[in-house]
């Protein structure tokens, strides 16, 4: 650093510390950015790009924003994942001789950001911290610093089920170990974390020991220590909100992993990645915005202990049979503010004087909620109703302290109320009436020297005087008016009386604003103490909104009280699809009912495009999710099991991000679901098999029903255009074919959108196409090919290899999913001439002795594909 100036020494030296972030150098009324952080934050801000004279040989890139409009400034590089060190004075210019000592006060990072923009009302914004143990499992630790909630858990080996984690929380940053590893910090990068940092340090410290008091396992100490030393390290402040972290186990909810979550739109759509559309969109009638975060929740988590879903529904039940009560309720919901990042401003030392005006406003709602809680007449709303904590304490305070309309600016004054501080009054009745005096005295000015000109001014530099003009000078009383300021047409004078005033009300008005701001921060402390009873009531408020709401949406939508079946039975009559029913609004929505029980385990379901197989798919799955977190659902009736997990494979997609195509993500997706699913399972398989050729794809879709029919026995919809698999209801008890059926009218084709049983008999694919307007040239050639393949022989299509043709009387292998046997492979183009055969060579006959050696039976689905794989890759090279 030899050779620049000391303000770049010490800017550098601060720099060092802060490699990954760009540093916000306090200089007067600009932060601004030198070196490399100067041009990275010109073309991201996209800001004026200057130089300065630094003292080197070269003059050094700079650019900057004001002060007043740094928050903006900050959001946008926090959208971008970046993080903003802010370097401040730490100490006053006038109190030091030389450089003034800068350090920086906060680091703000995506995952740690308190206020503006990119913290969304209705979403919490999770930072993460992964940790990996020497037996290869992790522990995951997350906290929403906005609110102070912190949570910890720990996981098995399986990667995949960290990455599922981050992104129910959807985590904006995830710390780790130095020494993390790169594969693993690339599949996080790939599920959209804006950032990964740093933190090494995991040993407990005193700062935060009263966060674990209820941890005992040393692994989820170390996790969550390592959260919390990042956090205290880079915040640099009071963090009192934040809550003791609790524990946590995946097993106690519903699983649903990325692709599902994903698949099922929950909480946001595929195309266009918002809110509209998903079902976060269609249940959200909550009147706070911590009610919209815990609604958010409860889809991420659904639960799967039957005692807490009808705890639940009951006080749904409750609400919807009190109509006014709810819609009084509703309207006191509205005038509540967001309690826990109030809370969270309170301890961070970021609040206002409004926003304790709106604590307060807040607080004063909940003795309505109670009245109108206990006017219920059911025993769990008096209980809900006793635990509402309204800290009048709080509420008395606020009222007496804080005036109702204060200013934004702590620093301007007129913050606190007259009567509430007997020194601050003091101080207001002296300037209020010093001043009224300074326009007596004008008055007695004027009479006494007959200036009727004359007047008393105040300006910053001079501080009160008399101003007469030119004309005048000779009729003041000589001796009694010192001169204070020339003019060009006047003189300005002081008088004893009016300089000792001026000393009253100059310091009467500098210590009545210091004071206020005084008072204030002593305001601010004592309502952090009541920080936990106010994160309590948050939490009672919020889901007291997320029940009203389910109460309100089972209203409007007519959904009704779904049973829970002991023998995992599913039987809903007239069943919808919720978001779509929304969607199509006055248009009529066709119904559809699902009947599925120990004897009927999958449906094979049959029927053309854009007839409504998805949709019928996915209500089943929302039905399903919709009961766990306790709301009502859209039947007419409904009984349902209790799914320990949902896994989804509807929809096709690149990858292109891992490089995986299409069929690729699809079996990998597939794989998921067979691996972990159970019996108490709901899997939905839509067109499995469609991304390979007809006959691999219809050997894949076999051997993956078997599997399930035979090996997991959960409840599974599997749809497909493969007809041919229609006859598996011979082989498989538990498998039934279900179709929606669809008619031809005047040569063209119309969707019923009804689920009927049995095989559907034709694909109508030509028909769709149609639709779609293809060239009429080009549907009329359609038709005759197909035509001529319906026309071929019967030993040209596929055989459904039946179990019992696989497996000889001496063999006792158990039943395992079979392959298709490919008989013919059927061709548009005429048949080649016959040639002479050919002996295999001998790359062909080894490969041809490694097929022999096959257990296909004792393969996977993936691991079947991975090995044809292999082998064609063989013969090819």
């Amino acid at each position: 650093m030899a050779g620049y100036t000391p303000m770049i020494q010490q800017y550098l030296t601060v720099k060092a510390e802060y490699q990954d972030a760009f540093l916000f150098f306090r200089l007067g009324d600009f932060y601004e950015m030198f070196f490399e952080d100067a041009l990275n934050a010109s073309q991201e801000l996209e800001i004026t790009l200057t130089s300065r004279d630094g003292g080197g040989e070269e003059r050094i890139p700079m650019c900057g924003v004001p002060y007043h409009a740094v928050q903006g400034y900050i959001e946008q590089l926090i959208a971008k994942g970046y993080k903003v060190a802010i370097c401040e004075q730490v100490e006053d210019p006038k109190l030091t001789k030389g450089m003034v000592k800068r350090e920086v006060v906060q680091l703000i990072t995506p995952g740690t950001i308190m206020e503006g923009r990119g913290l969304s009302d209705k979403e919490n914004n999770y930072l993460a911290s992964v940790t990996v143990f020497p037996d290869h499992t992790f522990g995951l630790a997350y906290s929403d610093l906005s609110t102070g909630e912190s949570r910890v858990t720990l996981l098995s080996s399986q990667f995949e089920e960290v990455l599922n984690e981050l992104a129910v929380l959807g985590a904006k940053e995830v710390v780790v170990a130095t020494d993390f590893d790169g594969e693993l910090q690339k599949k996080m990068r790939e599920r959209d974390i804006l950032a990964i940092s740093f933190e090494d340090n995991d040993a407990v410290g005193d700062n935060f020991t009263h966060l674990l008091k209820d941890i005992t396992q040393n692994k989820l100490k170390q996790a969550s220590a390592r959260l919390f030393n990042y956090l205290y390290r880079t915040q640099k402040r009071s963090l009192d909100h934040l809550q003791p972290i609790s524990t946590y186990q995946i097993q106690q909810f519903m699983k649903i992993d990325y692709y599902s979550k994903r698949n099922l739109e929950l909480t946001e759509t595929i195309r266009s990645k918002g809110k509209k559309g998903s079902l976060l969109w269609l249940l959200d009638e909550t009147m706070t915005a911590m009610g919209g975060r815990m609604l958010k929740q409860w889809i991420d988590r659904p639960l799967i202990d039957r005692e807490e879903i009808e705890r639940r529904q009951n006080m749904v039940e409750i609400l919807l049979q009190h109509f006014f009560e709810r819609q009084d309720l509703r309207e006191k919901l509205k005038e509540v503010y967001d309690l826990e990042r109030l809370a969270g401003r309170v301890a961070f030392g970021n609040v206002n004087a409004r926003d304790l005006v709106q604590l307060k406003r807040s607080l004063q709602q909940v003795p309505l909620l109670k009245e109108l809680m206990n006017g219920l007449g059911d025993e769990e709303a008096v209980e809900t109703a006793e635990k509402l904590d309204p800290c009048e304490e709080v509420t008395d305070l606020l009222e007496q302290a804080i005036i109702d309309n204060p200013p934004l600016s702590l620093k301007e004054g007129n913050i606190i109320r007259d009567g509430y501080n007997e020194q601050l009054d003091q101080y207001r009745d002296a300037s209020r009436n010093g001043k009224t005096w300074i326009a007596q005295l004008e008055r007695e000015e004027k009479e006494k020297t007959g200036i009727k000109s004359l007047k008393i001014g105040y300006n910053r530099v001079f501080g009160y005087y008399i101003e007469v003009t030119r004309a005048n000078l000779h009729l003041l009383e000589e001796g009694r008016y010192e001169r204070k300021q020339t003019l060009a047409n006047a003189e300005r004078f002081i008088t004893p009386e009016l300089k000792e005033k001026e000393s009253l009300i100059l310091e009467a008005e500098e210590k009545c604003g210091e004071l206020e701001y005084d008072l204030f921060a002593t305001i601010r402390e004592t309502v952090k103490e009541y920080i936990p009873r106010l994160q309590g009531l948050a939490k009672l408020v919020s889901a007291l909104d997320v029940l009203q709401c389910f109460a309100q949406v089972s209203e409007d939508r007519h959904y009704v009280k779904p049973q829970f079946s002991e023998d995992r039975r599913v039987a809903l009559k007239e069943g919808r699809h919720p978001v779509v029913e929304k969607v199509l609004n006055a248009q009529e929505y066709v119904p559809n009912d699902c009947f599925m029980d120990n004897e009927r385990e999958v449906l094979l379901i049959t029927g053309p495009n854009m007839s409504g197989k998805s949709t019928y798919m996915r209500q089943i799955a929302l039905t399903a999710i919709l009961a766990q977190i306790g709301c009502y659902v859209p039947a007419t009736e409904a009984v349902l099991p209790i799914f320990d997990q949902v896994f989804t494979r509807i929809g096709a997609a690149d990858d292109l991000i891992s490089g995986q195509s299409t069929f690729m993500v699809e079996m990998l997706e597939a794989n998921n679901a067979i691996t972990f699913a159970t019996q108490n399972s709901l899997i939905l398989f839509d067109e499995i098999g469609r991304g390979t050729s007809t006959y691999d794809g219809m050997a894949l879709a076999q051997a993956i029903i078997e599997y399930i029919h035979n090996r997991i026995g959960a409840k599974t919809l599997f749809s497909t255009h493969y007809h041919e698999l229609t006859v598996l209801d011979q082989e498989l008890a538990k498998l039934k074919n279900v179709h929606v059926s669809a008619i031809e009218h005047n040569g063209r084709v119309v969707f019923l959108h009804k689920i009927k049983e049995g095989p559907a008999d034709k694909s109508y694919g030509i028909h769709v196409a149609k639709l779609a307007e293809l060239p009429k040239e080009l549907i009329n050639r359609a038709a005759e090919i197909l035509k001529e393949l319906e026309e071929q022989p019967v030993e040209q299509t596929v055989k459904i290899v039946k179990e019992d043709e696989k497996q000889s009387e001496a063999q006792s292998i158990p039943e395992k999913p079979s392959i298709l046997e490919e008989t013919a492979q059927l061709s548009f183009f005429d048949e080649p001439k016959e040639t002479k055969k050919q002996e295999p060579s001998a790359k062909e006959k080894k490969i041809l002795e490694q097929i022999k050696t096959l257990d296909i039976l004792d393969m996977t689905p993936i691991q079947a594909m991975n090995t044809l794989y292999e082998l064609h890759k063989k013969l090819k090279s």
